[in-house]
């Protein structure tokens, strides 16, 4: 029984399903990637004393579990800003989560906000990479401009500026969505922990744009 509505996209004779908790399933490779979960922003900031519901994070680990049950991946690769900022108490919630799974490989892509020490990571057997290529796809965190994508090899998937898809209603309403934004050499996820905000992007008329919606992935045209 599925969780959820794919959408079938296929790039660089790859077949990747995007799900609208705004993760890509690779097929070929088994793999789950996903950008910007940050995990510990919810205790980031409670411990600033700013109240924020403690089972915001939760949830996201949670969707994660539902997600391997699902798919069975052999692999999660995450491109950047899985741990939001330093050690806190939402780490022993991870901890947790992570001994849940411990024959599925996961690789961190090290984004900016990955500042606790590689140790810990070690300990709970996950990879860290600053780049990786795997088959035709480059994970990286930041976005690329078009003379730095010229220079690499392979088509880079990446995270880091959470972009969304601004769209207006007959009434003049309008709605920022998640989005997955493809270019011609370059893949955008959106970010995948729900206590994060989003940018709206302006897409090139190369762009494909995916917008998330609750159980569903659009295509926009």
């Amino acid at each position: 029984m599925t969780i959820s509505a794919a959408t079938p996209f296929t790039l660089l004779n790859q077949d990747l399903l995007l799900l609208p908790q705004r993760a890509i399933y690779w097929q070929q490779q088994k793999t789950l990637i996903a950008a910007d979960v940050h995990l510990g922003k919810v205790g980031h900031f409670r411990k600033a004393g700013i109240a924020v519901p403690r089972d915001m994070e939760q949830g996201d680990l949670g969707v994660l579990s539902d997600l391997i049950d699902e798919y069975r991946p052999e692999k999660i690769v995450f491109l950047g800003d899985l741990f939001h900022s330093d050690m806190n108490a939402d780490w022993d919630w991870f901890k947790l989560w992570r001994q849940q799974f411990p024959k599925l490989e996961i690789i961190l892509i090290r984004g900016n906000h990955d500042i606790v020490h590689d140790d810990h990571y070690h300990q709970l057997n996950i990879g860290l990479h600053d780049s990786l290529l795997i088959g035709p796809f480059l994970m990286l965190h930041h976005p690329q401009s078009e003379e730095e994508l010229d220079k690499l090899n392979g088509y880079v998937f990446c995270g880091h500026i959470h972009p969304g898809i601004s769209l207006k209603g007959k009434g003049r309403q309008g709605v920022t969505l998640p989005c997955f934004a493809f270019s011609k050499n370059q893949g955008i996820l959106p970010s995948f922990g729900k206590f994060t905000g989003r940018v709206a992007i302006r897409s090139l008329k190369t762009d494909r744009i995916f917008a998330v919606l609750k159980d569903k992935v659009m295509a926009i045209a």
